[in-house]
């Protein structure tokens, strides 16, 4: 089941089982513009079988409410395809409470505030519906303009992880930001 949410400008909402050509899409679009930010992709991450297989697996942990994917779609306008994705991942309940969160925009989109306004919407559900009590980002410090907007929505930091994920084939230091 597809859940749905919006903003001012913005359509956030899972993806159904069988959108996996919106995630594809998304991504083939976008793949020289995320490349300095993801791990690295073989040519099998860029093929429907692959997109289909991952949105089918992606909803059924949301299922099971171990994590969301929401895809950010323009409410006007011409374009019917998503124009980002934010993912809260690694959810975890007991005491602890907490979730990791990633984020990306279309190449052509960034700088307009759809990912701030985005994200406002979406750390909302995860506090008020999921129950959450901590969002952690671990940003690259390169990444000033993520860094920015964690800052902007209150994300204290609280460290620097060295050599904390493999990006583009390199272990990249992350600094820790949480809300």
């Amino acid at each position: 089941m597809t859940k749905s949410y919006e903003t001012q400008r913005l359509i956030l909402r899972t993806l159904a089982k069988d959108e996996g050509d919106l995630s594809l899409d998304y991504y083939d679009s976008n793949k020289e513009f995320l490349a300095p930010y993801e791990p690295t992709r073989d040519d099998s991450f860029y093929t429907p079988k692959h997109h289909t297989k991952l949105v089918v697996i992606e909803q059924e942990e949301m299922d099971r409410l171990n994590m969301l994917r929401l895809w950010i779609f323009l409410k006007e306008g011409a374009i019917i395809r998503p124009i980002g994705n934010i993912g809260f991942t690694n959810i975890v309940r007991g005491v602890f409470l907490s979730c990791f969160v990633g984020y990306k925009l279309d190449q052509s989109f960034v700088r307009r505030g759809y990912m701030k306004e985005a994200l406002e919407k979406s750390i909302d559900i995860m506090f008020s519906e999921y129950g959450l009590h901590r969002i952690e980002a671990n940003i690259m410090p390169s990444n000033t303009a993520s860094l920015s907007l964690c800052r902007t929505l209150d994300f204290t930091e609280e460290g620097l992880a060295k050599k904390y994920l493999r990006i583009n084939d390199h272990w990249e230091d992350h600094l820790h930001m949480v809300k």
